[in-house]
């Protein structure tokens, strides 16, 4: 029994370490730019690379450990993170963070499935819901807990401890692992390796994420954006052609034709988009805007982990008697109260910013449980190994779709409130009874100020020896100060205002998508 318990204890610190990488680093990407000298569209690569990597190589590493043996693929999967961690951790350059990162992305795509795996079956079939719904839930508060960790480490020591504090514990896995795990397992050494739909999933999925990171920048109608889309769909027609004339395929077919799987792969998506879009969103919000500090920005996100922390155990008994469609439903609309409220009034209020928190962390709690439970079904072996994987790239799908949509959407926000707030500005300044020449620098400056959204507390301040002709140029200045910050507080809230018609929309789509199944343990 106690060895049982290390081995989940592995198994559970393996999904929490890759799921907390993936948003660990959003809010020390300013520290880290000031220490590269670099802009913060060139270090996004380094969480994109993860992101990439992660939900490209899941499926296809899988099946290698399969072959190579789960125990073996896991330590080494966990010695691949220790390494990536060392290299982000020491990194002088962005070229180094980006290899570490890399590095990182491709033990998580190995750790990550493998510990769903390995610790669902440490119980037997009729009773390991609760382990399900424990390894899911790992999931949900280490994505959640990412931003805060990465805040408060960032704020007390450096943000190169965001990263070297995952060495003592893969060291404390790896030397454990060693003795607790059955390195001489029986492997797959005689199974076909599905060589063609592995390389084809990979080009497939490197395709997808990459235009859906990247897409923003380059812009979504560019040859580069369309081509990249090409690419991911002639890739994914051919990977099916593959796949189903292969007799051991990279992912069985067979999992897509069950409807409870496709309904939870559905939701995997939908929930963690909804999530990761506050979780990244919103310390973009604190910090640039607000001019919270990382340490402030990031306990403001805490209600969202408390909750998850939570709920997700009242949903695994209530699981028992009320069944997993009605507590999803209710998940969601939770979540939508949750953007409700920072859609009006939970960015300008620390209070109502708690609870609308709250109510996301207690949506997303609800669900996460339920779904994993789902999504594993009542498969055993390999279906239940490709199950995880599947499920593990719909989860980084969901990242890259947050990102892609609601960055693109708030840069595209940003915009129009810069345009709004200039012209406010122009108007104001106009209408001051100051020469030309001296509206001219006003306006030059003012608009300086305005261009980064970092800088509008520095709009400039002129003054022309008429006391009274200063006061009215500060005061018009300060209104234009305050009207540049609406503008900007109304662009994030539009975001979520936004995604409330898709949220509910969610919460009723699940209503009718399975017959109502009350789970025993």
């Amino acid at each position: 029994m106690e060895k049982q318990m290390i081995k989940i204890s592995i198994f559970v610190s393996g999904i929490f370490v890759c799921m907390l990488d993936t948003t660990v680093m959003n809010i020390a990407l300013p520290q880290i730019s000031q220490s590269f000298f670099t802009s913060l569209d060139s270090l996004s690569w380094a969480i994109n690379i993860y992101t990439i990597l992660f939900a490209s190589l899941t499926i296809p590493l899988t099946r290698v450990a399969e072959k190579w043996g789960m125990n073996k693929s896991i330590l080494f999967g966990f010695l691949l993170l220790g390494i990536g961690s060392c290299l982000s951790g020491m990194a002088n350059a962005l070229p180094m963070l980006l290899i570490g990162r890399a590095i990182q992305s491709i033990g998580a795509a190995l750790v990550f499935p493998l510990s769903m795996t390995l610790g669902i079956e440490q119980v037997k079939q009729d009773s390991r819901t609760g382990m399900i719904a424990l390894l899911g839930v790992t999931q949900g508060l280490a994505a959640a807990l990412g931003p805060i960790i990465g805040g408060v480490i960032t704020q007390l020591f450096s943000w190169r401890w965001i990263f070297l504090i995952n060495v003592p514990i893969i060291i404390l896995i790896l030397f454990t692992g060693r003795f607790v795990l059955n390195l001489h397992e029986a492997t797959g050494q005689n199974k076909h390796f599905d060589i063609a739909g592995s390389i084809t999933s990979i080009i497939f999925l490197v395709s997808l994420t990459l235009v859906l990171t990247q897409g923003r920048i380059w812009g979504w109608t560019s040859v580069a954006s369309v081509g990249t889309m090409i690419v991911a769909l002639l890739a994914f027609v051919i990977f099916i052609i593959i796949e189903k004339g292969t007799m051991q395929p990279m992912i069985p077919l067979e999992l897509f034709t069950n409807r409870q799987f496709n309904g939870a792969a559905i939701v995997i998506v939908l929930s963690n988009l909804f999530l990761v879009a506050i979780t990244v969103i919103l310390p973009t919000y604190y910090t640039t805007v607000a001019h919270f500090d990382a340490l402030h920005a990031a306990l403001m996100l805490l209600p969202i982990t408390i909750f998850i922390f939570i709920m997700s155990p009242i949903a695994g008994f209530a699981l028992k008697k009320i069944g997993a469609k009605q507590l999803i439903t209710l998940g969601f609309l939770l979540m939508a109260l949750g953007y409700l409220g920072f859609g009006y009034n939970g960015l300008e209020n620390q209070l109502y910013a708690y609870l609308d928190g709250a109510l996301i962390g207690a949506g997303y709690g609800l669900i996460t449980g339920p779904i994993t439970i789902l999504a594993a079904s009542d498969f055993t072996g390999e279906l239940l190994s490709a199950s995880q994987s599947v499920a593990g790239v719909m989860r980084q799908v969901g990242t890259v779709l947050a990102v892609a949509i609601f960055v693109t959407s708030l840069y595209s926000n940003i915009d129009n409130a810069q345009k709004q707030s200039n012209q406010y500005m122009e108007q104001s300044i106009g209408a001051l009874p100051v020469p030309n020449q001296i509206k001219s620098v006003l306006i030059d400056k003012s608009r300086q100020a305005l261009k980064d959204n970092n800088q509008i507390q520095q709009i400039p301040k002129k003054h022309t020896g008429d006391k009274k002709i200063d006061v009215r140029i500060n005061t018009t200045l300060m209104k234009i100060k305050k009207e540049a910050e609406a503008n900007v507080m109304k662009a994030f809230k539009s975001l979520y205002k936004s995604a409330l018609p898709f949220l509910i929309l969610s919460a009723f789509c699940t209503l009718l998508f399975w017959k109502n199944q009350k789970i025993s343990e």
